[in-house]
């Protein structure tokens, strides 16, 4: 019988976004990451958020600590080229950026704006999609591309307004990229956390009633943390996972089965 090794993800390189505070789901992803080989580099998005990032970048052994706001065209170009530069390939990308104005976000989708419509499907969905064709040319041998989502893109969740329909424009990428990029070996999938105290999450209103819902709805009958979705995305990133692409991965204790 073949022995299973410890660090899955050793030898592989992997770019983590989204990181905010210790908090995030993408310092989550990233821990998870570690712990299983993988060598890291790390986004944060302006000077306000670096002083909260450097120290986890720091903690983790990051190789690359770098800008990126994705509405900046010039730092996403200057993200890759500093990858391809120190390391020449890529393994693993996590997108976990999203924002929408807070006006649209609280007001209902009926009264949000286009404007704010669209400002939030480009930060939220769009920017994956740049994030992925940069990405490809670095992946000569395969890899796998990962984006954050939720189940508000698949039933109604009270007070989640437009960021329903902009995460289901997000899942509907996932599976279109993943078929498009078969065929360089890169894998796709969108990953569905349940509610979780994050600090992006935490601008929604009810969330508190979001969280003790999503505690009664699950079948094992308690919230998960960012380090349960860490080690679930790291493992789709492994050899154990390489003929899983184009989904939506749950990581809500089951509460997405339940009528």
């Amino acid at each position: 019988m073949q022995t299973l090794p410890d660090r899955p993800l050793a030898g592989m390189r992997a770019l983590v976004t989204g990181v905010a505070n210790a908090e995030s789901i993408a310092y989550g992803c990233a821990r998870a990451f570690a712990e299983l080989g993988a060598e890291l580099a790390l986004t944060y998005l302006n000077d306000k958020a670096k002083p909260y990032v450097e120290p986890l970048a720091n903690e983790l052994g990051a190789a690359m600590l770098l800008p990126l706001d994705v509405e900046n065209e010039a730092q996403f170009d200057a993200v890759f080229e500093a990858v391809r530069e120190q390391w020449g390939t890529l393994d693993i990308v996590l997108h976990s950026i999203a924002h929408a104005p807070k006006a649209d976000l609280q007001g209902g989708l009926l009264e949000s704006s286009a404007q704010g419509f669209a400002y939030a499907m480009d930060v939220s969905c769009h920017s994956f999609i740049r994030m992925a064709k940069r990405a490809a040319p670095l992946m000569p041998r395969g890899g796998t591309l990962f984006a954050m989502s939720y189940d508000g893109a698949n039933r109604v969740v009270p007070n989640y307004s437009l960021m329903g329909p902009v995460k289901a424009a997000l899942e509907a990428s996932c599976r279109y990229l993943a078929y498009e990029l078969g065929p360089l070996g890169i894998r796709v999938h969108a990953i569905s956390p349940g509610p979780l105290k994050t600090r992006a999450a935490s601008g929604l209103p009810d969330f508190d009633r979001m969280l003790a819902e999503a505690v009664e709805r699950a079948p094992l009958g308690e919230l998960v943390d960012i380090m349960d979705v860490g080690y679930a995305t790291a493992y789709l990133a492994t050899r154990y996972a390489r003929r899983l692409t184009g989904n939506t991965v749950y990581v809500d204790g089951g509460s997405h089965i339940m009528a």
